[in-house]
């Protein structure tokens, strides 16, 4: 692998994530720093590769010492939003990890031009000299998550305390696995929650892939009713937290209260895998996901990402809230579910 750059005695050079022992001693560094998330990590850049088509390129800041810095990128392209380097690519988080900030973002913006990518995308980490910073549209949700089920309920705002009880008595059934049909379940309740939102639903073999890049630490929770599923979320284990991904619930969730059930029982199941923390993810400032989190008790924290354009020109916009994909967010509404999960995946695997 050839350096693309060499600041102040580090070298930056493009990982070889087929090599184990490559991958290995990137998750040893990743693991002594308190910044980096799942979406750091090498089976997360090769789960969103072979889930979606789109390249990886993970680059590593190395000196004498070792791994100094480690920045991962998904080329994402589409004929509809054009293309951009992010980091990480489908993921909400990501940036820069280490003290290579400088040498990796130079080293990224001379990849982008080598191999014809527009703009780069940073979804967290420090800002690099000379970027963009984006803020104000999404905010952060995570806290320390209790061992025992008492202090789990406890740490439970009272209202929102109130609902899981309520959810208790809706003789709801929780499973937790890998299978193929634990993905079928999910990919049935997830597509129809993101169509109901507005939003295209990512191609089923990301999840899949994802699954399968992560082993055993990732898996599906679903809640069902009277053999139907009805909630879903695919989970990731990282660094003692647990990060609930890619959730959601039909029409039928809510009176049954499922979406309340499948938290908690997250919540349960992973401090019994011994998480201590619980990440609710991003979500954007003023949505009713936004409130929804904040019922929960957990407090928004603001997030920064980065931006930086090639000569002169615009990042690219994909926020669904932006005024210019109101209508279209309308329409997908509208669609039948069937049409949104032919047409979702061709549009959203162009998203990142």
């Amino acid at each position: 692998m050839n350096a693309f750059s060499a600041i102040a005695g580090l070298a930056v050079r493009t990982a070889d994530l087929t090599d184990p022992a490559e991958r290995a001693r990137i998750g040893a560094f990743l693991a002594e720093h308190a910044g980096a998330e799942p979406f750091h990590l090498p089976a997360w850049s090769l789960g969103a590769e072979r889930g979606c088509g789109q390249r990886a390129h993970y680059l590593l800041a190395e000196d004498g010492r070792g791994i100094r810095g480690v920045l991962p990128l998904t080329d994402v392209r589409s004929p509809l939003f054009g293309s951009a380097l992010v980091s990480a690519g489908f993921g909400v988080g990501g940036g820069v990890v280490g003290d290579a900030t400088e040498a990796l973002a130079g080293a990224a913006v001379d990849l982008a031009r080598r191999i014809g990518v527009q703009s780069l995308e940073l979804r967290g980490g420090p800002i690099p000299s000379g970027w963009h910073a984006r803020e104000g549209t999404y905010a952060g949700f995570a806290r320390d998550l209790p061992g025992r089920e008492e202090e789990i309920l406890k740490a439970i705002p009272r209202k929102q305390r109130a609902e899981v009880r309520r959810a208790q008595t809706m003789g709801l059934d929780v499973r937790v696995g890998r299978s193929e049909r634990d993905l079928a379940d999910h990919y049935r309740v997830y597509s129809e929650s993101v169509r109901n939102l507005g939003t295209p639903v990512f191609p089923r073999a990301l999840f899949r892939a994802m699954l399968e890049s992560f082993g055993e630490q990732a898996d599906i929770l679903t809640v069902s009713k009277d053999g139907r599923s009805i909630a879903s979320v695919l989970s990731f284990y990282f660094n003692g937290g647990v990060y609930p991904y890619w959730g959601g619930g039909t029409a039928e969730a809510r009176a049954l209260r499922a979406n309340e059930h499948m938290y908690f029982e997250l919540m349960r199941h992973a401090a019994a895998r011994g998480c201590t923390r619980f990440d609710f993810g991003r979500s954007k400032v003023g949505t009713g996901a936004y409130a929804y989190k904040k019922n929960w008790g957990f407090e928004p924290r603001p997030l920064r990402y980065a931006v930086h354009a090639l000569d002169g020109g615009e990042p690219r916009e994909i926020n669904p809230l932006s005024p210019r994909y109101r209508l279209q967010v309308q329409l997908w509404q509208k669609l039948p579910l069937r049409l949104a999960n032919l047409l979702g995946p061709w549009i959203a695997r162009g998203l990142g």
